[in-house]
């Protein structure tokens, strides 16, 4: 299969590398040093085991037409990202070309072949002027779950912490051929790719978490542990996740565990850095829309409250505008007074 990963970073690099070892055809689409140091040297993959392997030749580029036509492209950029390469996108298709969604939270395609009484709605958090819904037609979109951490070491090398599973979905629920070659293709490559019928439940599953323990870390520069084990900030986050289930519930969505079971699931982590909270310390964008401010904005459409959700990402949304303004990161270190 002919393949193209738009945007190579951690998941990316993972993706990348993995499934060019297993025979597909993989472009990149880098930018930055990280392209300098994949045109030089190709793409390493640090397993967990610790042993490393590398996509070289490699493809890579930061011009998306460069890489031509694509039987598979694969969106691995943030949802904050999304847009401004939509326009590019056309691009990297033929007639059949089928585009796998990757990013964090409320997707932008969430209502479309959705039934019911918001079918086709909007969700201007994470798609503002709907230039993603022009440029990307919604029919070539496979859905996804991204389980796997990881993390760029340095430019051109990914480093896997763990996870191996990737959730894909059809928006319709249906069980196409399409959605099992994709599959396939991840599986050749040591990947676990069920296929959902529901795969907006899937998002959900993960982003209950996401949306509380990603704003709590990024505000306290707390781990999983941590907040887990505090017990005023488990509370906050059990409650944003009350009321983010209610949002969920009133659109349909099966939650298959319980709220405990899914709080003790992040605490058994133990003392991990949220992508949040690792944004933070780099001075990088963060992904409150998508993650925190479509959840918002799906309450208001659903006529559910949610003032937990709400407060965090009030302080959450200020503490991302300074950073921005202020071209800042923000890392704890230790006293050094005696």
């Amino acid at each position: 299969m002919k393949i193209c990963i738009v945007g190579a970073g951690s998941i990316g690099g993972l993706l990348g590398v993995r499934l060019g070892a297993a025979g597909h055809e993989v472009s990149l689409i880098v930018r930055g040093a990280n392209l300098a140091a994949v045109a030089a040297e190709g793409m390493t993959l640090i397993e967990e085991n610790g042993t490393a392997r590398q996509l070289r030749p490699v493809c890579a580029s930061a011009v998306v037409a460069e890489a031509g036509a694509q039987d598979l492209v694969i969106l691995a950029v943030k949802a904050h990202q999304v847009a401004a390469l939509a326009p590019e996108l056309h691009q990297l298709m033929h007639a059949d070309t089928r585009v796998v969604t990757m990013q964090n939270g409320i997707p932008w395609w969430y209502f479309h072949k959705l039934p019911g009484p918001w079918s086709g709605l909007s969700v201007h958090a994470v798609d503002p002027d709907g230039s993603i819904s022009r440029h990307l037609d919604v029919d070539r979109v496979i859905g996804s779950v991204v389980y796997p951490a990881a993390e760029v070491v340095r430019p051109g090398v990914v480093r896997v912490i763990e996870g191996n599973r990737f959730t894909l979905g059809e928006l319709d629920g249906s069980d196409s051929a399409s959605v099992r070659a994709v599959s396939t293709a991840f599986r050749s490559a040591g990947f676990k790719a069920p296929v959902s019928n529901d795969i907006r439940s899937e998002i959900w599953l993960k982003l209950w978490g996401n949306l509380s323990f990603n704003p709590i870390s990024a505000l306290t520069h707390a781990t999983l542990e941590d907040i887990c084990f505090f017990e005023p900030t488990r509370d906050l986050a059990a409650a944003m996740m009350r009321e983010a289930q209610c949002v969920a519930e009133k659109l349909g969505v099966v939650f298959k565990v319980s709220l405990k079971r899914r709080i003790a699931g992040a605490q058994a982590v133990g003392k991990h850095k949220t992508s949040m909270l690792q944004d933070v310390e780099q001075g990088r964008a963060l992904e409150l829309q998508a993650l925190v401010g479509a959840v918002i904005e799906l309450g208001r459409i659903t006529a559910t409250p949610t003032p937990s959700i709400e407060a965090v990402n009030a302080l959450a949304s200020l503490l991302a505008r300074t950073l921005s303004e202020q071209h800042a990161r923000l890392r704890m270190a230790p006293n050094q007074e005696t």
